[in-house]
Parts: structure tokens; C-alpha cells; sequence
């Protein structure tokens, strides 16, 4: 009862000095919005990285030739990876569920009157899986498409709607490198991954692209697919034991490939847009100690104002206890409300920043409790000196205070 009878008292002393009260609260209000706008603009980084990583394909591994060095300057890759050696790993690896050998180069493709030059990759059938392409139209090629080298294509979306408008491509032939090729699918949009656009790509058997389009007899990379609840660098190893037994690399001779680990590149990014979150985060909370001391100077000048009200409730028995949680409490009230409107304009920011830029915002629960938490705890440390001056106050010397 006591303490709701302070906390009355408390705000309808608030209430009394709108405008001070308001200008307390400015410096934890913008500072709770720009942590939970930062925070939201940091998980959507991560959210986004991570996406991307996935539309890449699950567990993947992807093993490429190792860069050929001489005098410490690499000169291009080794020439060593084998159909093979894709088949191998499949059959020998336990925890390898798919396998696709690949090649890949950038050829112009021509139709009528209009020419794209998008990546070109000739793959197995279980490549579309491996790398999570789903078919918006048509078909993927069939393995006895692979096996008698039939001149079939698969179109990513950007690549059909340069080449073919809002027409429909399948059934149509296209010209790679002056050979006639049978469009017969054209895949989901996936959106851009920087580096690399699966959107803008066509997709082939890899014993045409081998043959007719690169001339090649080794392969560009092998697509792995880890089977689900296996260890990737368990299967990593198993693989890189596997490959240097069959190039016949003994001892301390190095590999002639090398192998990249999915798992290890997301947990990479991930880390990397983690540390950028806490980064931004903790810039947006320098802003809350800034509000903190913004409330301390008003709570001090509230207590000069207030010098002689503190020394008639003194005289009339108020303990130092009570005075010192009036003031504690206003200065938790301050922070506190300031801290709901700040989560409530947060998260309007967060809403809006996307318009702005090209990148989606993510507000998490957990930000919005941490910014609330901080910022009465803000309320607290800062409120606490001018609650100690107000209850040390001699009440003989405040009724004197004019």
C-alpha cells in the first residue's frame, strides 16, 4: 500500500512538469528506438545471409581443383577431377546421399533475334536437388537424356525472359555455341546471391557441356549432397581420404583439390552478421546511457525544486526510505515509459527501413525485453544518486531552502 501510494505521488509530480519530464524521457525513447531498430536491421542481415546460403542448396560440399602454384604465384587450376571421381564418392562415402559432377562456362545462347551469355553449367539430374532448383515450368532433363548426351536445356527465369519474352520457352530451341539445344524446364526465381545469380543461368547434361560446349575432360567442380544428421566434416574427411587415395597423393604431398564446406560458410557468415548486430547494437546503446544521464540532471534539478516539500514531509515523519523510493521510482517511471514509446517507434522504424533500403528488418522478441530491461535498469543506476541526495537532505536546512 505504501509503495503504491509513493508511486502516485511520484507521477502526479511528473504530471505536474510535463515538459521536463518529456525531455527526460527524449534521451531513452531515441535510444530504445535505435537499439531496436539496429538490432532488427542486424537479424535481418543474418536472416538474409543465412537465405541465401540455403538457396544454394542443404547440406552441400562442394569439392574444385586446387589452384596450381609456383614460386608462391598461383597459375589457374589443376586439371585432376573426374566423372569418376564424382561416381566414387558416391558409392564409397556412406554419408554422401547425392553427387553431381559439373561444368561450367559462360557461352552466348541465341534465339531469333536476341542473345544472353548466362552461366551455363552442365550437371547429372540430382544436381537440381543438390542445389535446391525447383521447376516453375516443363521438366528437369531424365538420366537417359545424360546418358545419350541429348542436346536439352534447363533455363533459370532471368535467362527465359531475356531470350524469350513473356513467351513460353518450352518445347523452343535455343543455340549454344551454333548446336541446337531443346528447352524443356525453367526454374523457380531464387534471387541474386551477389556473387552469383541462379537466376540468370542455363543448365545442361554434363556429358554435352563436357563434349560439345567446354571440350573438356575433367571437371570443373563436384556437387556433394551430405545425407541429413550426418557430420560434414566427418564426411569432409572421409572424402578427402577417399580423393587422395585415387590421385595417389601420399605422405605430406598436398591435395590437388580442395573442398568447401557449407556448414563451415554459414557458420562463418553467421558469426560475421552476429558480430555486426552486436555492433550496431551496442553503437545504439551508447544513446541509453546518454538518456541515463539525461534523467540524472533532471532528477537533480527536481530535487533542488523540491528541497522544501522534502523538508515538511521530513518534519512530518516521512523516512528517508520513503523520499529516497519516490524518487527512485519516478526515475523508473521515466525510463520506463520512455522505453515503451522507444519499442513502439522502433518498431515502426524497423517497419520503414526496408523502404529505404534493400535489406529486411527483423524484430525480435528478445530485442524488444532487452531494450525494456535496459532501459529501466538505466532508470535505476541513474536514478539512484538523486534519490540518495533527496533522502540525505537535512530537514532543518530544507524548510529553510527558498
Amino acid at each position: 500500500m505504501l509503495l503504491w501510494t509513493i508511486l502516485k505521488v511520484g507521477v502526479k509530480s511528473l504530471w505536474g512538469n510535463k515538459m521536463r519530464s518529456l525531455l527526460a524521457m527524449l534521451g531513452i525513447i531515441i535510444g530504445v528506438a535505435a537499439v531496436i531498430s539496429m538490432l532488427a536491421l542486424g537479424s535481418g542481415a543474418q536472416k538474409q545471409v543465412l537465405e541465401r546460403f540455403a538457396t544454394m542448396g542443404t547440406n552441400l560440399l562442394i569439392v574444385q581443383p586446387a589452384q596450381r602454384g609456383s614460386m608462391g604465384v598461383m597459375s589457374g587450376s589443376q586439371q585432376n577431377l573426374t566423372v569418376e571421381d564424382a561416381m566414387a564418392i558416391l558409392e564409397q562415402v556412406d554419408g554422401i546421399e547425392q553427387a553431381s559432377p559439373a561444368v561450367s562456362g559462360n557461352w552466348q545462347i541465341k534465339y531469333g533475334g536476341k542473345n544472353s551469355r548466362p552461366n551455363t553449367t552442365g550437371a547429372s539430374v540430382t544436381y537440381f536437388q543438390i542445389r535446391n532448383f525447383q521447376i516453375e515450368k516443363g521438366r528437369t532433363f531424365t538420366e537417359a537424356e545424360v546418358e545419350q548426351k541429348l542436346q536439352v536445356a534447363v533455363l533459370g527465369p532471368t535467362t527465359a525472359t531475356d531470350l524469350f519474352g513473356e513467351n513460353d520457352p518450352i518445347g523452343e530451341d535455343i543455340k549454344i555455341k551454333g548446336r541446337n539445344y531443346r528447352v524443356v524446364g525453367v526454374t523457380k526465381a531464387k534471387g541474386s546471391q551477389g556473387w552469383f545469380d541462379p537466376d540468370d543461368m542455363a543448365i545442361v547434361p554434363y556429358t554435352v557441356a563436357m563434349e560439345r560446349l567446354a571440350g573438356i575432360r575433367y571437371l570443373r567442380e563436384i556437387d556433394l549432397q551430405v545425407k541429413d544428421g550426418q557430420d560434414s566434416n566427418a564426411v569432409e574427411a572421409a572424402v578427402t581420404a577417399l580423393l587422395r587415395k585415387r590421385h595417389r597423393l601420399t605422405g605430406d604431398a598436398p591435395d590437388d583439390f580442395r573442398i568447401r564446406n557449407q556448414a563451415d560458410m554459414i557458420q562463418m557468415a553467421s558469426e560475421a552478421t552476429g558480430t555486426f548486430k552486436l555492433l550496431l547494437g551496442g553503437v545504439a546503446a551508447i544513446s541509453l546511457l546518454v538518456g541515463g544521464i539525461g534523467i540524472m540532471n533532471i532528477m537533480l534539478v527536481s530535487v533542488t525544486e523540491r528541497t522544501r516539500e522534502i523538508g515538511i514531509r521530513k518534519a512530518i515523519g516521512a523516512k528517508e526510505r520513503s523520499i529516497m523510493m519516490q524518487f527512485l521510482l519516478e526515475s523508473v517511471v521515466i525510463s520506463g515509459l520512455g522505453g515503451v514509446i522507444g519499442v513502439l517507434l522502433g518498431i515502426g522504424g524497423a517497419k520503414l527501413m526496408p523502404l529505404i533500403m534493400p535489406l529486411p528488418c527483423v524484430v525480435e522478441v528478445f530485442s524488444v525485453v532487452l531494450s525494456l530491461g535496459f532501459s529501466a535498469g538505466v532508470g535505476i543506476v541513474f536514478g539512484i544518486y538523486p534519490a540518495w541526495r533527496a533522502s540525505g537532505l537535512d530537514p532543518v536546512e530544507a524548510l529553510r531552502y527558498e
